[in-house]
């Protein structure tokens, strides 16, 4: 008999854990979100770094204009 009251107990208890977890994942990544877009107003938005070709090609104009 302990077993019919126990099983439904503990799968309501996993379903509320289960749920606990994805709710609190999904705020944290809402939050990231949100942060990483004021930082990008704050910043003036995202700049990736250059590439190596445009480096090697940034490096090469510059030495071409040397006399």
């Amino acid at each position: 008999m302990d077993m019919q009251i126990a099983l439904p107990v503990i799968g309501i208890v996993a379903a509320a854990a289960v749920t606990f977890y994805a709710v609190s994942f999904s705020e944290i990544r809402e939050k990231s979100f949100r942060e990483l877009d004021e930082s990008e107003s704050e910043n003036g938005g995202y700049k990736p770094t250059p590439s190596s070709r445009e480096r090697r090609a940034r490096r090469q104009a510059n030495k071409n204009s040397k006399p």
